[in-house]
């Protein structure tokens, strides 16, 4: 709901004579987002919730809801969050920094797959507090960009909804300059999903305590982190980020409406016995009303006809469920390939298609690239992350090294792992009991009790004499 009005405002300003000068009002500068790309991240936005607009909202009691969604948006945003974090190693030399780090990354994985979705991710400390918060760009107005991309002139935007009707907004800017790092803060009142009056930081206690506005001399770089994902934007060709699902929103679409065909033929394949309504009552007693004697949850197997002598039909169709379900793969496999996923991170291989050692790979490939990609601009997000707190800690000088290492598992295949292995245990450079230990998944003394018992010849041991 909160996503929602901060959308529902941002289209005001931007679609409004007047919008716009009230923004220009509030932040003193033009706003860089386009009508078109705030269409686009209202459509990401509704796709995660499950409302495309090719979806139809019913009641979960409704036999037939029609088209919903599979949910595959989420499912790939998760997929490439746990693929990119799942091997990292990330630390900061310098104990003070990298305890607020660590302490804000343990909530990485999470925020990161709001930042894929929704196209870019702010990590940014809150002040001295220790704290640290996460803002996808569903929360961001940019006004300035940095040749490289990098945001110069940024505002985020914090909604609180009072009782049921009313809103306040608090958009708080942060702009580098040949002043430095400027820092603001000023609070409006909603009106009518519109920027209304402005009110005072102090009607809030919790914003009673930010400056108005505080600049940082010699600052050349903001005090957040700024992650966006490495797909180019299409849309308006502005710096802002693109939805990591964007270039298979078709597909998506084809999948959620294969889904329903598929619901649909085992829901008109379902089993039914035809017959004159009379055929399923009987009397109690002569005189008395008739009553059904379907047994209690087959009701719908049986069909009653008002057609008198109509002998007792059954109705049971040839499912085509295989061939429904053969295209939903392929449609799904569609998808993987337009967002650079692999083979079976989405779809299901059938028997017949499956695919070749070297076009499996080649999936691992691209994917790894896409992984990587990430991972780069996630590093360099990280890296300012770190910055913004010893910024905040006074550790700015402290000549401290942000640490991030990935691992490339993505691509490795399992048969030449294994057989590397064998090798070293060959030479041994690995111990058979860690060889069991890694591709058996047993603990140290399992796999101890479960080496062979090495037989010592007969003739070789020491004569008793």
């Amino acid at each position: 709901m909160i996503l929602r009005s901060i959308i529902a405002w941002l289209k005001g300003v931007i679609n409004r004579m007047f919008g716009i000068s009230q923004m220009r009002r509030a932040t003193g500068a033009e706003v860089t987002l386009s009508g078109e790309m705030l269409t686009r991240m209202e459509l990401w936005d509704n796709m995660m919730q499950g409302k495309a607009p090719w979806c139809e909202t019913a009641s979960l009691s409704s036999i037939s809801p029609g088209v919903e969604s599979q949910g595959l948006e989420g499912t790939i945003c998760l997929e490439f969050s746990n693929t990119v974090l799942s091997e990292m190693d990330t630390h900061v030399d310098n104990e003070i920094i990298n305890e607020i780090y660590q302490k804000g990354i343990k909530k990485l994985n999470r925020a990161l797959q709001d930042g894929l979705a929704t196209g870019s991710l702010v990590i940014k400390p809150i002040g001295t507090t220790g704290e640290v918060e996460f803002i996808s760009q569903d929360r961001m107005v940019p006004h300035e960009w940095n040749a490289d991309g990098t945001p110069k002139w940024i505002d985020f935007i914090e909604v609180k909804p009072v009782g049921n009707n009313d809103v306040y907004y608090r958009i708080e800017g942060h702009r580098l300059s040949d002043a430095g790092l400027t820092i603001t803060n000023r609070a409006f009142r909603g009106a009518d999903g519109q920027l209304g009056r402005e009110v005072p930081l102090s009607t809030f206690e919790e914003w009673a305590d930010l400056p108005a506005e505080v600049t940082y001399p010699g600052m050349d770089r903001l005090d957040f982190g700024y992650y966006v994902n490495p797909l180019p934007n299409r849309i308006d060709g502005s710096h802002s980020g693109v939805s990591i699902f964007e270039p298979a929103v078709l597909q998506i679409r084809k999948c959620d409406i294969q889904a329903y065909r598929l619901d649909w033929e085992m829901e008109s394949g379902e089993r039914a016995i035809f017959a004159d309504y009379t055929a399923f009552k009987r009397e109690e007693r002569p005189g008395t009303k008739a009553k059904s004697f379907i047994p209690k949850g087959k009701e719908r197997m049986y069909v009653g006809v008002d057609e008198d002598d109509i002998p007792i039909t059954p109705f049971s169709p040839e499912f085509r469920d295989a061939n429904q379900l053969n295209v939903l793969n392929e449609y799904r496999r569609e998808v993987e390939e337009k967002v650079s996923l692999a083979f079976g991170d989405l779809s299901r291989e059938p028997e017949s298609v499956a695919k070749t050692a070297t076009e499996i790979l080649a999936s691992k490939i691209k994917k790894f690239n896409m992984v990587n990609a990430i991972q780069n601009n996630l590093k360099d997000a990280l890296e300012g992350f770190a910055w913004g707190i010893a910024f905040y800690t006074a550790q700015f000088n402290s000549g401290f090294e942000v640490v991030t290492s990935f691992k490339d598992s993505v691509i490795t295949d399992e048969d030449k792992e294994r057989n590397n292995d064998r090798l070293d245990l060959a030479a041994g450079i690995m111990s058979p009991i860690e060889y069991r230990m890694k591709w058996y998944g047993e603990d140290e003394a399992t796999a101890t009790a479960m080496l062979p018992v090495q037989e010592v010849p007969a003739g070789n041991g020491e004569e008793m004499m």
